[in-house]
């Protein structure tokens, strides 16, 4: 079959590879008819994010139809139309009965202390291979796959294998309430479910920090106050529009990817900052893509901006809840700031099985279509030309829909 496969910081190959079969009596096969390109996967191709093994298929997001199921899944059959979680858990487990599969005991076979299991990803997070090929091996069906409504198209579901989980876990990270004023940092994929979600739990407005104007316009459709970090600066415009005290609760959905601004007054004493931004990106991140004459594979070149900022513009006993990927080795953060104003940092990575079947009753229901975050559509065949311009950031460019 055909699959994305990593061969290395700034390397992935459209291969032929062998077809997965059910190993577990658990696990069902699937045969995926819409994946994705995420954020996530430019941080291992850009070499952000470190222990990604050779040979891995990438890809977390999902849709298809199940072909084979383990002599334990009693929950599908072959012929069911399904959306595949890109968190994984067993459903079993102490920390699974309590909702919070990001952190299953059992499915990791590396270990309860290992990583959050995902498709896809570096070896802590399991040997699981990803989703952007022909089929996939799904382990724990029971609790990893969801059967889809034939209302439900698959531009809509694959926004609910991943991006809108972790935007609504963010905005539920934040602790966003009624009445909440709550800044959004990054309006790619993930940002803009996060602005959803905070309008979903109450907010009673969400200000969207970008610093890509096509990005920033999405996020002002989903009803977003928006900044521009290239035309001002985000802090002090924060904190213009809530009256001096700063916002209530904030959402990181950047990461370790994070850029600096280009123009404008955040942009004054860059070369200080540049500075400290590239010593920074050494230590956090030494297997990073270095050789971008290309262009190509372009890590961000502020790795901790976008949490500084966060914390900065929120006011007093705020909360900032971070759901954008930062690596283990990462040692900056502005902790004097939360010391000082009695904020609270909540982090990690979403508990998707716990958020998805109430997510895809609403999309079911007609009172949200995720689709509108869908912008294109290309063959797996195609998908380095499709991660190369997601990779550019190019207008238009928000998320990626592959058709094996």
């Amino acid at each position: 079959m055909k699959a994305v496969v990593y061969h290395g910081t700034g390397d992935i190959r459209v291969d032929d590879v062998p077809e997965p079969k059910i190993e577990q009596p658990t696990d069902a096969i699937v045969r995926v008819t819409t994946a994705a390109i995420c954020g996530t996967d430019l941080h291992f191709i850009r070499g952000t994010m470190s222990e990604m093994e050779q040979g891995r298929i990438l890809g977390h997001e999902g849709v298809g139809v199940v072909e084979e199921v383990g002599s334990q899944v009693r929950s599908f059959k072959p012929g069911d139309r399904v959306l595949i979680s890109a968190v994984l858990g067993c459903g079993s487990c102490s920390y699974c009965r309590r909702g919070y599969f990001a952190q299953c005991d059992d499915i990791n076979p590396y270990g309860p202390r290992s990583g959050t299991a995902s498709f896809g990803s570096p070896k802590p997070q399991g040997p699981f291979n990803g989703l952007q090929a022909e089929y996939a091996r799904v382990p724990f069906a029971h609790t990893n796959l969801f059967r889809l409504p034939d209302t439900v198209t698959d531009d809509q579901a694959i926004t609910l294998s991943d991006i809108y989980p972790t935007g609504y876990f963010g905005a539920v990270l934040a602790n966003v309430r009624d009445g909440n004023i709550a800044t959004v940092w990054g309006c790619g994929p993930v940002g803009q479910f996060a602005v959803v979600s905070a309008f979903q739990r109450g907010a009673s407005r969400v200000i969207a920090i970008d610093g890509h104007a096509d990005r920033l316009e999405k996020a002002r459709l989903h009803g977003a106050e928006v900044v521009n970090f290239n035309e001002v600066d985000p802090v002090q415009a924060v904190m213009e529009l809530t009256g001096g005290i700063g916002a209530d609760c904030a959402v990181d959905a950047v990461g370790v990817d994070a850029e600096s601004a280009k123009a404008g007054p955040a942009a004054e004493g860059t070369r200080a900052a540049a500075e400290q931004n590239r010593n920074e990106q050494r230590e956090i991140s030494p297997d990073a893509n270095q050789d971008v004459t290309d262009g190509r594979w372009k890590p961000g070149d502020a790795p901790t901006q976008a949490q500084t900022w966060a914390v900065e513009s929120l006011a007093k006993m705020g909360t900032l809840g971070i759901v954008g990927v930062y690596p283990a080795n990462d040692r900056y953060f502005p902790i004097g700031t939360v010391l000082g104003r009695n904020l609270t940092v909540q982090a990690g990575n979403g508990n998707h099985p716990r958020y998805i079947p109430k997510l895809l009753a609403m999309v079911e229901s007609g009172r949200i279509d995720p689709a509108t975050v869908v912008t294109q559509h290309e063959p797996v065949t195609d998908a380095l030309s499709a991660y190369r311009e997601f990779d550019l950031r190019s207008p238009g460019w928000l998320k990626v829909a592959l058709r094996p």
